[in-house]
């Protein structure tokens, strides 16, 4: 299937959140389409991720992602639940301003309660728009990828560069190298190609139509 979005929106809760998911997808699509990265969390309430916010502009431009593609909030970490209206009012005004055709977010699998209330609040805001949820492994359950989409070795290589900005989390075994070239290959399986990104469907709104 080709598929294609003129405006794409990223949504992650947490600084490394979109890099983790979907990093490679996102290195991928950016020469083609209008891409918006939204954070919610900029973690700086936590005085041992001082340096996150830098590292997660590195990592970004790496990906090819430009300064004002770049929204850094400041919901506070793991008090999404009783911000829920907030963030719900803030994803409507984004809807509003920037209009997108497709929005990536966290997978319905992911127990995290930051990422749980973005990917709520997002089927919310966003009707009648596909809505694609991405895994970042460390708090998901179940995930198993239903929407594939093939990703190149120069993807893959951004994507694994991207991360290694992350000093402050070096230390994790879900920045390891390894680990994520190893997702993307058995995406890649499943996918009958060298390397994919793998997404569960929230919601998919199409058009079936055929050109003369």
């Amino acid at each position: 299937m080709n598929f294609f979005g003129k405006r794409i929106l990223f949504i992650g809760a947490h600084p490394d959140d979109i890099e983790l998911g979907c990093g490679a997808f996102l290195h991928h699509v950016i020469p083609f389409s209008e891409v918006l990265c939204v954070t919610l969390s900029d973690n700086q309430k936590n005085p041992n991720l001082k340096n996150v916010v830098n590292e997660h502009l590195s990592s970004f431009s790496i990906l090819g992602v430009h300064q004002d593609q770049i929204v850094l909030e400041q919901f506070e970490t793991r008090k999404f639940p009783d911000m829920r209206q907030e963030i719900l009012e803030y994803l409507l005004k984004l809807r509003k301003e920037f209009k997108p055709d497709m929005v990536f977010v966290h997978t319905r699998s992911d127990i995290h309660q930051d990422h749980n209330v973005v990917t709520e609040e997002s089927l919310r805001a966003y009707r009648g728009t596909t809505v694609l949820g991405f895994d970042v492994v460390r708090s998901s359950y179940g995930f198993f990828p239903h929407f594939l989409v093939e990703v190149s070795e120069d993807d893959v290589q951004a994507k694994l560069a991207s991360l290694a900005e992350y000093k402050t989390y070096l230390d994790k075994y879900y920045f390891d190298p390894a680990l994520l070239r190893a997702t993307m290959i058995r995406h890649g399986a499943l996918a009958e190609c060298p390397y994919a990104e793998g997404f569960d469907i929230l919601r998919i709104v199409g058009r079936f139509s055929v050109s003369d």
